[in-house]
């Protein structure tokens, strides 16, 4: 959903997603990316639309592989590098095509059109947060702020992967910054028990319009319930009207929310 804040200022929306799957069933993979809106980071929105075509086409790499230790030592070692630099040879390219114009790098100051002769990047940066649902494990992996929540079948929430307390306000860590691979937070979770009954992967816009993160905590418990009693007609028909609430009266930000459910 396009932010309340964005709306009133004419601003597009910087968030992506893009959600895949190889065949009917799994593996399925859901990336969600959300651009910086700054004036630095003027071609964000297209960065992010960079950042989940490029997540879905590194990603599936790896099913190119044989065992779940293979998968679990690439997913740690090879695909932050490997997202990174796909992200930043694409972004390469399209400066190419499209060099920063005169209009664009106007409102910069001096010091800041020198950086963007230096680390064009930061025109395109943007967060990256992606689940894949496999039949024998599942992948998360988060490179800047948004949220990763999963729910049990019985209503207990956990975050796959711990908040990064170096991210307050408006900062964070991003496909643009220096050496941005060391900063992708990878878990992998082989699947052995109850998997999680529901994962909620937000951009950082839904939970910032909570007044803590109990209250963000419990909108997982809450989809959760709803799926379960009545499916995806209990949510589907009313999430953007909900979302767009959301923004309207917590953090005026773009929202993107991706939910992956499994009846029990």
């Amino acid at each position: 959903m396009r932010g309340a804040a964005h709306d009133r200022s004419g601003l597009p929306n910087q968030d992506a997603v893009r959600v895949a799957r190889f065949n009917d069933d799994l593996p399925l993979i859901v990336a969600l990316a959300d651009g910086h809106g700054s004036a630095k980071c003027f071609r964000s929105q297209r960065g992010a639309r960079l950042a989940v075509i490029v997540a879905q086409q590194v990603c599936g790499q790896l099913f190119r592989l044989d065992s779940p230790s293979q998968i679990k030592r690439w997913a740690e070692e090879e695909l932050p590098k490997g997202l990174v630099r796909c992200w930043r040879e694409r972004v390469d390219r399209l400066i190419a095509r499209q060099p920063f114009t005169p209009e664009e790098l106007e409102p910069l100051d001096a010091a800041s059109r020198r950086l963007m002769e230096t680390h064009p990047y930061l025109a395109y940066g943007s967060t990256l947060l992606v689940v894949i649902v496999a039949p024998g494990f599942i992948l998360y992996l988060q490179l800047g702020d948004g949220d990763l929540l999963t729910v049990s079948a019985a209503g207990e929430v956990e975050r796959p992967i711990p908040k990064d307390e170096r991210l307050i306000a408006n900062e964070t860590t991003s496909l643009c910054s220096d050496q941005a691979w060391n900063e992708v937070q990878v878990r992998f979770q082989t699947l052995a028990g109850a998997p999680p009954a529901l994962i909620l992967a937000a951009t950082d816009g839904y939970a910032n319009a909570f007044r803590d993160p109990a209250g963000f905590e419990q909108v997982g418990k809450d989809f959760w319930t709803l799926l379960r009693d009545d499916g995806d007609a209990a949510v589907k028909p009313h999430l953007k009207d909900w979302l767009n609430e959301a923004s309207q009266q917590g953090s005026g930000d773009d929202i993107s929310v991706g939910l992956i459910w499994r009846p029990i």
